[in-house]
């Protein structure tokens, strides 16, 4: 069974509240960790200040006996002078002499020695902290420097120093709480003025713009500020204006979209009841008659395949390719037929692509994209001839790292300029007599699919397809 680790659960414990709790929670854990480093010198130093003014308060008293005539000690007196001092036995070293003073002749036996002269902070911590969490149950031996000897001794009892750091440590607890509490509220509401309302003001926009996100009432209305939050309400509210726009702009057309389907249904019944009608007309004895029929037919025949074209465009919704690696040459090789669809031209088919080529592709749908393209070229050969030599269609193919370039040229006039803004544009890229323009909107929907990109190269008039298809891996990185 694994073990959650600390901040993890730390972590999941603040996300069960809200923003401004976090806050709150997080302000007062980090004041009360600063309270913390701050707590560790000072009562360290506290225990060293109340260990040097018994130091001092017992050089006093020494020297205070020392002055005294002795007739007027007395053992009551010294025991006195002991006590408020708060020591069990007092040493004083200096001028070559050596005086002690104690409650008993003999000086109890001590715990611990301490000596103040050379103490270091790591020593001093160590100690309070000892102090507090185990303390000695005999006396202590205390050593610091004094006023004009070399030392003075102290032996004392422990407790006493224990209680007063007892109450130092309550006392900076109840200062850090107050100061915490101060601290937190402060910050509390500055960040719930500055930040958190503003970023409520963020998430509810978004939540009631999503409701309907064509009114335009429901754009967010972005304040004077200058900051990060200033410039996230711009932006939203850009967002937002162009989010609303698009939308209505797509009802619009899909409600135009579903009026030209049903004029196109309608259309296209009544144009096949007119090619009916028409048919007769090869059984009427006029002249006139017989020259104008096939024209009339063919006419229908586009405006029917016209309509039946832009219905399929607005029903189908192209299927996710079915990838696999398949050699190319092969496909490539079976676009030769198409010369066919105008054998009176006399174009040629030319395809270089090596046989070790494999690319990763659906292979149905990379066959429709490159017959489209090649049977265009035919069509444009057909009908505008070519601009030099024999009418040819060249088909070349090579693997570039981890994608395969495909190119289809043919030696046409090439695409008009006024077309090839709109080449890949729905009904708008038909440059030949009765074209629909959605073959080369097909065919890049179809790239596009791949992860792939389809183009346009400029090669000095004539008409270039450029192709690419990256591998799977290359488009998912």
């Amino acid at each position: 069974m694994s073990v959650e680790q600390p901040h993890s659960l730390t972590w999941r414990i603040l996300s069960q509240f809200g923003l401004s709790a976090r806050l709150l929670l997080l302000t007062v854990l980090f004041v009360m960790i600063a309270e913390v480093l701050i707590y560790v010198p000072s009562i360290a130093s506290f225990r060293q200040t109340w260990l040097h003014d018994r130091i001092a308060a017992a050089q006093i008293a020494a020297m205070v006996l020392d002055a005294a005539p002795e007739e007027s000690l007395s053992e009551e007196l010294e025991m006195r002078l002991l006590q408020g001092v708060g020591a069990q036995a007092i040493a004083l070293r200096g001028g070559g002499r050596r005086s002690l003073l104690a409650i008993s002749e003999v000086p109890p036996e001590v715990s611990k020695s301490i000596d103040l002269r050379d103490a270091n902070w790591t020593t001093l911590v160590t100690d309070a902290f000892a102090v507090l969490f185990n303390p000695a149950d005999k006396p202590i031996r205390v050593i610091g420097h004094g006023m004009g000897v070399e030392f003075v001794e102290i032996i004392l009892d422990q407790r006493p120093l224990r209680a007063a750091m007892l109450e130092f440590s309550r006392n900076i607890l109840l200062v850090s709480l107050l100061i915490s509490i101060i601290t937190a509220s402060l910050v509390y509401l500055t960040l719930q003025w500055v930040i958190v309302r503003p970023v409520r003001r963020l998430t509810g926009n978004i939540a009631e713009f999503s409701g309907n996100p064509e009114d335009a009432s429901r754009v967010i209305q972005p304040s004077d500020r200058a900051d990060e939050i200033g410039l996230a309400e711009q932006a939203l509210a850009r967002m937002e204006t162009t989010l609303a726009d698009e939308l209505r702009q797509k009802r619009r057309l899909a409600q135009l979209g579903l009026a030209v389907s049903k004029i196109n249904h309608e259309l296209r019944n009544m144009l096949t009841t007119a090619q009916l009608l028409t048919d007769r007309l090869d059984r009427v004895n006029d002249e006139t008659a017989q020259r104008v029929a096939p024209r009339l037919v063919a006419t229908l025949d586009r405006a029917i395949a016209f309509c039946e074209t832009t219905l399929a465009y607005g029903r189908a919704t192209e299927p996710l390719p079915q990838r696999r690696l398949i050699p190319l040459a092969p496909l490539i090789a079976e676009l030769s037929h198409l010369k066919d669809l105008a054998p009176e031209v006399g174009i040629a088919f030319n395809a270089h692509v090596p046989e070790d080529v494999m690319i990763d592709a659906d292979r149905d749908q990379l066959s429709r994209v490159l017959v489209n393209l090649v049977r265009n070229a035919v069509q444009a050969l057909s009908q505008a001839g070519s601009s030099g030599g024999q009418p040819c269609i060249d088909v070349t193919a090579r693997r570039e790292g981890n994608s395969v370039t495909i190119l289809v040229e043919d030696n046409g006039p090439g695409i008009p300029e006024r077309l090839k803004a709109d080449l890949f544009t729905p009904f708008q890229s038909s440059a030949r007599k009765g074209g629909t323009g959605l073959g080369l909107t097909i065919a890049a929907e179809l790239i596009q699919l791949h992860g792939g990109t389809i183009s346009l190269d400029d090669n000095g008039g004539h008409t270039r397809f450029r192709i690419r298809i990256p591998d799977r891996t290359t488009a998912q990185e």
